[in-house]
């Protein structure tokens, strides 16, 4: 029977970051850390996350709140073999409040980025070779059901109950391939609800992870944004975990899909966002959109190489008998499931 063991290391990222020799290169943080301009860069993304924090917890221009950004980085064992030292699994974001009036510390939500090797390779090498081969099929057969296996049995684990509180909310961009309309619903801090006119193939594959999404547009946002969590979003986390978590989001969001995220106008009562749209007011951040998407691939194939190929048959096992044992699965929506509602 395999075995799998996780291992959780944190590194703060700061102004003073330097992205970690087996740390994802895509990732939002990491992007922003590279390059002539690294320093600055980071100094004004956390200025923009510290006034949009403050913002949003109703201190305005008083600098009350600052964030401190933790990377999670998350390991996983197969059957004692050490593999974590060669590949990383996930890559997410814990933030931590920091009251200046008070000098208390008040954990926030962990999650908010979301990266993952395993995903690079679903998205970047296996689902264009399928792709490539002309299915009827949309995806690959049994797509994303052992990342999302992964996922929950991270969640389920003794090293992520010892570490954290609550469960994760990650927050992403919103589709530019769906339509989206807002509701009447409306949280203080959330903002205004939206709904959106068909599953996207990204919620499908968080919907394998056993997260759902919500969009909403937080106050003095430009767009909304998507939120993928589990249980009650409204009421399991307070007002100033959730500020922590837009603040910092949306300001990667603003930095890397400006035309949608600091775009002159507003979403309206119907909504759908354009990474061409020319009406924009964009930051003084330096990012490289491209090499992203070319990084990617590269971490994609590493992943497939170093990961999937050498243990496929032992996390095929693995990943049968964690299906098989998890209840929840049976009653939770999976990417085939999303695909037939018309995601792509």
């Amino acid at each position: 029977m395999t075995t799998l063991a996780f291992s959780i290391d944190s590194t703060r990222f700061d102004e003073d970051y330097s992205p970690l020799a087996n740390s994802r290169i895509t990732t939002n943080f990491a992007n922003l850390a590279r390059g002539e301009k690294r320093q600055e860069n980071l100094r004004n993304a956390f200025g923009m996350i510290n006034g949009r924090l403050n913002e949003l917890a109703g201190a305005g221009e008083d600098s009350r709140y600052a964030i401190e950004l933790d990377i999670i980085s998350v390991s996983v064992d197969i059957d004692g073999e050490g593999l974590h030292d060669a590949v990383p699994l996930i890559e997410v974001l814990q933030t931590t409040v920091v009251d200046t009036r008070t000098g208390d510390r008040i954990d926030g939500i962990v999650g908010n980025n979301f990266s993952s090797y395993v995903r690079d390779y679903d998205f970047s090498i296996l689902l264009p070779a399928h792709v490539a081969t002309a299915s009827e099929a949309p995806l690959p057969d049994g797509f994303g059901e052992l990342h999302g296996n992964l996922f929950k049995a991270f969640l389920a684990s003794e090293v992520y109950a010892e570490r954290f509180a609550k469960l994760p909310v990650i927050a992403l961009s919103v589709s530019t391939s769906k339509t989206y309309q807002r509701t009447e619903v409306e949280h203080p801090v959330l903002g205004v609800e939206y709904h959106q006119s068909a599953y996207s193939l990204t919620d499908a594959y968080f919907a394998e992870m056993g997260l759902q999404v919500r969009f909403f547009m937080p106050p003095g946002s430009r767009a909304p944004l998507a939120f993928y969590h589990l249980g009650d979003l409204t009421a399991d986390y307070t007002d100033l975990e959730l500020a922590a978590t837009i603040a910092t989001m949306e300001t990667f969001q603003k930095i890397y899909r400006p035309e949608i995220y600091t775009a002159t106008t507003p979403a309206g009562a119907t909504y759908q966002g354009s990474l061409t749209n020319p009406d924009f007011e964009g930051t003084s951040v330096v990012y490289d959109r491209e090499e992203r998407s070319r990084l990617a691939v590269e971490q994609g194939k590493f992943a497939e190489e170093h990961f999937i190929t050498p243990h496929q048959e032992a996390l095929d096992e693995w990943s049968r008998e964690f299906a098989a044992s998890d209840a929840r699965l049976n009653d939770q929506p999976n990417a085939h499931d999303f695909a037939q509602q018309g995601a792509r």
